[in-house]
């Protein structure tokens, strides 16, 4: 079945020898072989402010970049999240991005007295984190906590599941490594997952 893919590329560096950037690419080249849809968000070309209160958020002017980013996120079907871990976490240029993004009124509908209404239901997801330390380790000695959060406050609370997780540690480790990735980063493309 041929999907509306969208890929997010969340490193905030535009440097194109970034490990992340490259995921990204071969993550769409599959995408396009297997006939799909396929959009790209740069995180790190992009122009907005961060949030800075409540009102901002709630009812805030809402930038260009940030428009037409949620127009992809409707169009898709499924979302391809990839990310550096800095600091044990998202870095902070995709978590500004996010808190744009998911604002009241497109990702959610507040509900006196219940539980939020969840607009973007029927999406699936997949977060692709790089590190450098190695992935077991992440995910044994931290929890994965990062990923953890991303999957169960953002795209659960929006309605985005099933999700799934890609973790690639040691990337600065040896190419052929490197190399097995991008080609998986493929294959996942390749059958729209």
């Amino acid at each position: 079945m041929k999907k509306r893919l969208l890929v997010i590329d969340g490193h905030p560096d535009a440097d194109p020898a970034r490990f992340v950037h490259a995921l990204a690419k071969r993550y769409s080249d599959g995408a396009e072989q297997g006939g799909h849809e396929v959009r790209t968000i740069k995180v790190a070309e992009l122009g907005f402010p961060l949030v800075a209160s409540r009102v901002d958020w709630e009812s805030g002017d809402l930038p260009p970049d940030i428009r037409d980013a949620q127009d992809a996120i409707a169009w898709a079907d499924h979302l391809t999240i990839l990310y550096p871990l800095w600091l044990g976490d998202m870095p902070a240029l995709l978590k500004g991005f996010l808190e744009q993004v998911m604002r009241p009124g497109f990702a959610f509908v507040a509900r006196e007295g219940k539980l939020p209404e969840k607009r973007l239901k029927s999406r699936t997801a997949r977060l692709v984190v790089t590190m450098g330390m190695p992935a077991l380790f992440y995910r044994a000695y931290y929890g994965a906590h990062s990923v953890k959060s991303f999957e169960r406050n953002i795209l659960r609370f929006v309605g985005i599941r099933p999700f799934a997780h890609v973790l690639i540690g040691n990337v600065e480790g040896n190419a052929s490594a490197r190399a097995g990735w991008l080609d998986d980063l493929f294959d996942f493309g390749e059958a729209g997952i």
